[in-house]
């Protein structure tokens, strides 16, 4: 029996009842470069051709700006997976994308070197 707002594939005794990678019909490299951090928004556009049920929930997540990592949580789907279906979203012009936004250098020594003493305190 399906769990409450899971719909059909999942299952409470049998977890997943279709394998991740069966959703993206075994890709697993995205046509369009989506970063975990990457927004993406639905664009009103009415996708053309077939969409699977997860094509739609995602589709449905990404009415107001959403990160890539948000909607692979709410799919409950590996980071990966979901990459390849968000861009098929992007390819029929369902979706758009903005990369992510960094106010500070990313690869900043002081700010490498401080999550480094985090983490050397977390041990």
């Amino acid at each position: 029996m399906a769990a409450a707002g899971d719909g059909p594939w999942l299952d409470d005794a049998a977890g997943r009842l279709v394998r991740p990678f069966t959703v993206s019909n075994g890709r697993t490299r995205p046509t369009v470069a989506l970063d975990l951090l990457s927004q993406v928004m639905a664009t009103g556009a009415t996708p053309l051709g077939y969409l699977g049920p997860e094509h739609t929930q995602a589709l449905d997540l990404c009415r107001a700006p959403v990160s890539v990592a948000e909607v692979a949580a709410h799919l409950k789907l590996p980071a990966a997976v979901t990459k390849v279906l968000l861009s098929d979203l992007v390819d029929c012009g369902a979706l758009t994308t903005k990369p992510p936004e960094f106010h500070h250098n990313p690869t900043d020594r002081a700010l490498l070197e401080a999550v480094l003493d985090g983490l050397r305190r977390q041990l």
